[in-house]
């Protein structure tokens, strides 16, 4: 039988268990949350808040002036945020901003696109890859420190048979692959993803990744957790696209409906941190989000719910615990903060909105 003093000791040392992991959790609580917005209504540029993942709270913390913002992306330290400028014109940029703990946000370096438009992002913390979408290019910048440095230019095609939206080349998303060797590209005008091997810190054309229906538009990719997969939302079309991925290649899966309405303006897509769902965002008609369940196994998808949203629902994420999809509606100049039942996969409308002016992008620092 133990004497009072162990007792007295062990329950000691079972208080500072819990008191560290209340601790913990509490640190885990709390989210830095970067905000990309257009700024040609009352929105300033690019805005931090706290974001708490248990409650779905937003306290704002402090606002970058930058012009049109629109999408953004965060290293890999989270002491850097790289951020486009979508401007149809020669001062189109990608601008490399410092952040710190407390979501404090500075201009540390500007470099041209030389491609109208950029609207996407993304870095491996040697190279940075624009996709510049009235430019039809992909730009790619030497990122050194704070310093980004164009290098090189690729240029995507037309093909399209929709001669009012693909009569130019336009390219919309730029993305790594989960095995680090390839970059991935949307041929938004051509109907098909280009594919780039990666040598050091320049990029060399591997042709076509794959091809998609005629008059898919392609836009945005995302790949599974494990790297076997990867799905499409394809704006003009509205229809997701599951693939099966190997070196630089896609092979399709299968053509599902997000946009059941024929809005032509299906936009992003996520999957949720477990793997289990599937999310798209649909415009200009019926707006809102597509659910789907993922068979992790083969990779296909089922169609299971659909949740309307504000108006135009550009661009979403989902918190990193999954509890919450925070979903940009530019023209509602709000967040909408939806609640995930991480059973089910359905959403549902918290009413803890956001007010931003013309929201377009919505990034967590991991």
């Amino acid at each position: 039988m133990k004497t009072y003093n162990e007792l007295k000791g062990m329950l000691a040392l079972l208080c500072i268990i819990l008191l560290c992991g209340s601790c913990s959790t509490r640190v885990q609580e709390d989210l830095v949350m970067l905000v990309g917005t257009y700024t040609d209504g009352s929105s300033k540029g690019i805005y931090s808040y706290r974001f708490n993942q248990l409650t779905g709270k937003a306290t704002p913390l402090d606002t970058l002036e930058t012009r049109n913002p629109s999408y953004l992306t965060i290293s890999d330290d989270s002491r850097l945020v790289y951020a486009v400028s979508e401007t149809n014109d020669e001062k189109a940029s990608l601008n490399v901003i410092g952040l710190n703990k407390d979501g404090n946000m500075m201009l540390l370096n500007t470099a041209l696109t030389e491609g109208a438009d950029p609207c996407y992002v993304a870095e491996n913390g040697q190279i940075a890859v624009t996709a510049n979408y009235s430019g039809g290019s992909m730009s790619v910048f030497d990122i050194d420190g704070t310093k980004a440095t164009l290098t090189d230019k690729f240029l995507g095609e037309t093909g399209g048979p929709d001669l009012s939206r693909q009569e130019t080349p336009h390219v919309h998303c730029s993305c790594f692959t989960p095995d680090g060797a390839y970059v991935l590209a949307t041929d938004f005008s051509a109907d098909r993803i280009l594919s780039y091997r990666i040598e050091g810190k320049k990029l060399a054309a591997c042709g076509v990744a794959t091809k998609v229906s005629a008059d898919s538009g392609p836009r945005h990719l995302v790949f599974s957790k494990d790297g076997r997969f990867a799905y499409l939302m394809s704006e003009l079309s509205g229809k997701v696209t599951a693939f099966r991925y190997d070196k630089g290649r896609l092979e399709t899966l299968q053509e599902i409906v997000s946009d059941s309405v024929g809005g032509r303006g299906g936009a992003d897509i996520h999957l949720s941190p477990d793997g289990h769902f599937l999310y798209s965002s649909n415009r200009l008609k019926a707006e809102g989000l597509a659910i789907f369940s993922v068979d992790n196994k083969t990779g296909l998808l089922t169609r299971i719910g659909y949740q309307p949203t504000g108006s135009h629902p550009r661009q979403f994420n989902i918190t990193p615990n999954g509890r919450f999809l925070l979903c940009c509606c530019r023209d509602s100049d709000k967040i909408q903060v939806f609640r995930r039942d991480m059973q089910t996969g359905m959403l549902t409308d918290t009413h803890q909105d956001i007010p931003v002016s013309k929201a377009v992008c919505v990034q967590f620092v991991r």
